[in-house]
């Protein structure tokens, strides 16, 4: 599948790179799963980890997650949110592959019933490029491998997240925050979409502080 409108492996070479060294960079490491999108005092799924990368002494009941996740992915709930949210349930439905298959494909169902909803195809968007960013991982580096089977990361390989991301920001007509959850999935094979996203994304944070926080953590020179 061509990679032109996501993350170069040029990029993720550099990644691997990093995360092999004793002190990773602050911002090393996939994107959409490797660094926390700041939601405030929003609810979202629980997290306790001190970073991203499960260390196994979570108690979260994975029997939970995905009514948890369909819950909390409720037409009011912000983008920003459902990205942290998304996170956080592909970081967990890594143990048990069988919850990370059912995930998807309940996500993917929703685009089914319901075809023009911008949200559904957001959601189903961002969850399968959250996929592919932990499948890389668990062929990549040693970080995912107490976190189980890599065949829940595969899940999503032959399927253009982005493009499902993008078609949830025609349907929109204009959101800043889908612009950049869209910055976030490409960069160096992409550059004049992501320029545009960024663009996007920057215009709507002049009355969006929690995205204009978010913007200036992941794009600081764009931001200044």
């Amino acid at each position: 599948m061509k990679l032109r409108k996501r993350i170069s492996l040029n990029y993720f070479a550099v990644i691997a790179g990093a995360l092999l060294m004793a002190a990773v960079p602050a911002l090393a490491g996939p994107p959409l799963i490797c660094h926390s999108i700041d939601i405030g005092t929003a609810q979202s799924l629980p997290w306790t980890s001190s970073g991203w990368n499960l260390s196994g002494q979570e108690t979260y009941d994975l029997s939970h997650l995905i009514q948890n996740t369909l819950a909390l992915l409720e037409p009011n709930t912000s983008v920003l949110v459902r990205m942290e949210t998304l996170r956080r349930a592909t970081l967990y439905a890594q143990q048990r592959p069988a919850v990370a298959k059912e995930l998807l494909l309940r996500l993917e169902a929703r685009t089914q019933e319901n075809p023009k909803d911008a949200l559904a195809s957001f959601d189903f968007g961002y969850l399968v490029e959250c996929y592919r960013q932990a499948s890389w991982l668990h062929q990549h580096t040693d970080w995912l491998k107490a976190s189980g089977d890599a065949s829940a990361a595969n899940l999503a390989t032959k399927i253009d997240g982005y493009e499902w991301v993008r078609k949830a920001i025609a349907l929109r007509g204009t959101d800043p925050q889908m612009e950049f959850a869209a910055a976030l999935m490409t960069t160096e094979d992409a550059r004049e979409e992501h320029d545009r996203h960024i663009q996007n994304a920057m215009a709507g944070a002049k009355s969006d502080a929690m995205l204009a926080r978010n913007l200036a953590s992941r794009f600081p020179k764009n931001s200044a």
